[in-house]
């Protein structure tokens, strides 16, 4: 945010199906740019489960790019796993 960017915390993800728009209660953490989604943790370690929200989270926001980032590691380095929107992993 001190760097002029524009952060949405707790955004909510509108859930289309066959053209009825559902309230499931998803929420992006942090919507960078209105592009770029965070998605943060401070868990022992990342699942597939973690991953899998996240896509979902691309999918129903119609969004290319997403982080998970997770602070519960020696090195931040090893806590962060890009995820990008119609790529396999």
């Amino acid at each position: 945010v001190d760097q002029g960017l524009n952060v949405e915390r707790q955004k909510p993800v509108p859930v289309v199906y066959r053209g009825r728009r559902l309230d499931c209660g998803y929420r992006i953490d942090l919507l960078v740019e209105d592009a770029l989604i965070v998605e943060v943790k401070a868990i022992e370690r990342l699942e597939k489960v973690h991953s899998a929200q996240l896509r979902s989270h691309l999918r129903f926001s119609e969004r290319k790019l997403g982080l998970l980032i997770n602070f519960n590691v020696k090195s931040l380095r090893d806590g962060l796993k890009r995820i990008v929107n119609g790529f396999p992993e």
